[in-house]
This record gives structure tokens, C-alpha cells and sequence, in this order.
């Protein structure tokens, strides 16, 4: 008995350093993106100018969403403006194995003095495989960076900033926690919910995915928890995307994004806590920057990536991804 028990022991241990061992061997991997070449500009079109009968959109054959009409003039108080409405890029996303490992700022790594878990993928017998993230939100509007609209207040004014570390977020890698401070998730894990997920699918696909299935993350899975778990990966940029949406999600419910479009963005940002999906659109930029398929480099979030994704993860030393993000605006320009 005493020889069995050392001999499992033994095996556990020498597990044990081999998780240890891959983990340290994670190598932090990525690009600065080229803010000309790599980033799809035609994410930002249509481009819209009034309203209505009197609109003049400027589309390129992008996709988008419906947007305030009535008059093609607009107020904010006493004063009146134009309404305007595109597709701003305000943010970076990237998604890693290794802790700490900055994809989208040119594969730098932090030191912060302490360790956080490392990004894994585990094989469940008869059940898939499942992974785990760490993820990094960036404050990025990048239109204002390169002044490609001087003194305009329908742009994001805010600088550069690495806004959100989820290696210091204690709920990121703890699927109970999670779920009790978003006691919400408890409706959507039964079978039911997760059928229904397949509309979604079907929806973000063809166009934008439903906010009435607000708990699905399209192809990807189910939003729920919002966090690093990914409990069925198919494959990097399946799992990535499912992390970029949750992630989006999670910065709106902590009130850390705010929504602009519709009438109620007219004026200004406002507060969503449950993240409207068809305001995003998203594309990758690292380890490929997406190419144009039908006309199109970037895709609403929930669409499935078999055709956009194919070739985009690389093994040993494409493995981590980036994305820009693209939020729509609607804007009453000149009236603040």
C-alpha cells in the first residue's frame, strides 16, 4: 500500500512539473499593429450624413444597423447639428496564454512581482476540449491618434491607455465567484438555453446577432461566465473571439464602456449595462491581419469563423491574438 501511494504521489509531482515546465516555456508572442496597413479601414463604413429620404451615405458595401431617422438635422440643448453616424475604432482587445504578455503592444511582458494563471487547453475525455485566457483591454482610438478628423467631438477624445489587466481581476479564473455576482448566468445553463444559442448563430452569420438571446455569444458559445473559461474550444480564434466578446460584455456590465449609438447617443456616451451586440464589429490584427473576404475584413460579433478564421492561427508562434474594435457612433455633429 505505502509503495502504491509514494508511486502516485511520484506521478502526481512529475505532472505536476510538466505543467509547470509547458506554462514557464510560454513564449509571449505579437506585433504592433501598423495603424495604416493593418487595421481595416472599411470596418469604419457606411458613413451616414442626415437622415431618412435626405440621408447621404457613404457605405463601400459594409454591413450595418439601422439608425435614428426623422429629420436629418438634430439638437443637443439650443443647438443644432447634423446627424452623422460610422463605425469608430476605440479599442484593443488582445488574447493570450502567457500572463502578463502585452500582444498588441509588440509582444512586451509586465513584471508585477507576482505570478497569475497561465493560459492553458485541456482535453476531457469523450467531452472536447476546454481552455483558459488572460485578456487585456486598450484604450485606443486610434481616428484621433492619427488625426484623421481634426477637433471633431463626435470622435473619442480619450488617449492611448491599458485600461484593464484580467490577471488582476480575482473572478477571471474562478467560475463560482463569477456566477454568484452575476446571478443572471444561473437562467442560462440548461440545455434550453444553449439550443437556443443556435439561432444566434444562424443570426450573427447572416447579419448581427440577437440581443434577445443576449446570453449567447453566437458560434462561439455562451457568453456566460464572463470569464477566461472557454468550455468547448474548437480552435484559437473560435476561443479568442468567444474571450473578446465576453470581455466587451463584461467592461459594459462594470461600467467601464459606455454605448453611442441611437437617439440616445446623439449627444453624448451613456450607460449600458447589457452590452447591445450589434454595436460592435471586430477584426483581428495579429498573428494575420484579417484580409478582405466578399468585401469585408472585420465581422459582427457571434459570426462564425470558419471562413474569416481559416489559416489565422499558427502553431508555436501564432497562438495569441489580437483584435481592433469597432463601436458605432451616432453623433448630432456641430451641436457640442
Amino acid at each position: 500500500m505505502n509503495s502504491a501511494i509514494k508511486l502516485m504521489l511520484g506521478a502526481l509531482a512529475m505532472m505536476a512539473c510538466t505543467l509547470n515546465s509547458n506554462a514557464a516555456n510560454l513564449t509571449c508572442q505579437g506585433k504592433f499593429p501598423n495603424l495604416v496597413t493593418d487595421i481595416c479601414w472599411s470596418c469604419s463604413f457606411p458613413i451616414k450624413f442626415g437622415a431618412g429620404a435626405l440621408s447621404l451615405p457613404v457605405s463601400t458595401g459594409q454591413e450595418d444597423t439601422p439608425d435614428p431617422g426623422g429629420a436629418p438635422t438634430c439638437a443637443c440643448g439650443l443647438n443644432v447639428g447634423l446627424k452623422v453616424s460610422f463605425w469608430e475604432p476605440v479599442r484593443h482587445v488582445d488574447v493570450v496564454r502567457k500572463p502578463f504578455c502585452l500582444s498588441a503592444m509588440g509582444g512586451i511582458e509586465m513584471d508585477p512581482g507576482f505570478n497569475a494563471p497561465h493560459g492553458t487547453q485541456t482535453k476531457r475525455d469523450h467531452a472536447g476540449t476546454s481552455s483558459f485566457y488572460q485578456a487585456h483591454w486598450y484604450v485606443d482610438p486610434v481616428m484621433v491618434v492619427l488625426g484623421a478628423v481634426l477637433d471633431s467631438p463626435c470622435l473619442e477624445q480619450n488617449v492611448f491607455d491599458l485600461a484593464y489587466l484580467t490577471e488582476l481581476d480575482p473572478l477571471w479564473n474562478d467560475d463560482e465567484m463569477t456566477t454568484i455576482l452575476n446571478p443572471d448566468s444561473f437562467l442560462f445553463g440548461n440545455l434550453v438555453a444553449r439550443l437556443a444559442c443556435g439561432a444566434d448563430c444562424a443570426a450573427a452569420t447572416a447579419g448581427f446577432g440577437s440581443n434577445s438571446l443576449f446570453w449567447c455569444a453566437g458560434c462561439q458559445g455562451s457568453m456566460y461566465p464572463l470569464n477566461g473559461h472557454v468550455a468547448t474550444h474548437i480552435g484559437g480564434v473560435q476561443a479568442s473571439s468567444l474571450i473578446t466578446s465576453r470581455l466587451i460584455a463584461k467592461m459594459h456590465r462594470e461600467g467601464l464602456m459606455w454605448a453611442a449609438d441611437g437617439s440616445e447617443g446623439m449627444c453624448g456616451y451613456y450607460p449600458q449595462m447589457l452590452m447591445d451586440k450589434t454595436n460592435y464589429k471586430y477584426q483581428m490584427h495579429f498573428p494575420v491581419a484579417q484580409n478582405k473576404i466578399n468585401g469585408k475584413c472585420c465581422q459582427p460579433l457571434g459570426r462564425t469563423s470558419i471562413l474569416w478564421g481559416a489559416g489565422k492561427e499558427i502553431p508555436g508562434t501564432g497562438e495569441d491574438f489580437a483584435y481592433m474594435i469597432f463601436r458605432k457612433r451616432n453623433c448630432c455633429q456641430g451641436a457640442f
